[in-house]
């Protein structure tokens, strides 16, 4: 008797070193998860009835659910279509009567609308939430050359050096930087750092906390219940 139940407390320990590992990934990824009910709520409170803006959240949630288990190439390809076909373009004169603002994921779903900028920031955060690295995520300024005019992109990039895959709202296909000859890199930046434009990834040139609208960003998303830190 006392040999079997010295063996199933051995089993019983070999089995809970087993199910330690998966507790804790389950654990961890509910902890980052966002808690869209609490966003939604918080933005009644801030903008009263949502109205149609309540189905594109509830959809942004929904897409970070169903996409938590593709590869990077296939949440790129969800993260992409899914802002370039629920967004509408307008500048930010029209939509917040200013020359320049960057609106968070949840202000844009809640206009519908967004300019080249929260396109870039709504995929970013989005690709963060979902896993990927924010090491291979920038933010890019970029001069688009057929336009003549500025614009902002999200760039991917495999490695640090790689050639990385742009992310656009005025070309909704998926290609390498290289293949972009429309688009001239001006600098790039993510909750890293800043990043000037050359071969091999770039030179980093500084600190993305010298970016005052970045951070009044992520103040800005920390009160809507959704903190970037999270997705680290």
């Amino acid at each position: 008797m006392q040999s079997l139940q010295g063996a199933y407390r051995l089993t019983s320990r070999r089995r809970a070193n087993l199910l330690l590992p998966v507790l804790l990934a389950v654990l961890g990824a509910a902890l980052a998860n966002w808690k869209f009910d609490e966003i939604l709520k918080r933005a009644e409170r801030t903008y009263g009835d949502l109205g149609e803006a309540r189905q594109r959240i509830e959809d942004w949630g929904r897409l970070i659910d169903a996409s938590r288990d593709l590869d990077e190439a296939g949440k790129l390809q969800a993260v992409n279509a899914y802002f370039n076909r629920t967004l509408l373009f307008s500048d930010d004169r029209n939509l917040w009567s200013r020359d320049d603002y960057w609106a968070t994921p949840l202000e844009s779903l809640w206009k519908g609308a967004g300019d080249c900028e929260d396109y870039s920031i709504a995929k970013y955060v989005t690709l963060r939430q979902l896993g990927v690295p924010g090491d291979q995520l920038r933010i890019t300024y970029v001069k688009a050359l057929r336009q003549n005019q500025a614009h902002m992109v999200l760039a991917w990039y495999a490695t640090p050096t790689a050639d990385p895959l742009v992310l656009d709202n005025l070309d909704p296909d998926i290609r390498p930087a290289s293949q972009r000859s429309d688009l001239l890199p001006v600098y790039a930046f993510n909750a890293e750092g800043l990043w000037l434009p050359g071969p091999g990834g770039g030179k980093r040139s500084g600190d993305s906390k010298q970016l005052s609208r970045w951070q009044d960003l992520l103040a800005h998303m920390r009160a809507e219940g959704m903190n970037l830190d999270d997705t680290r």
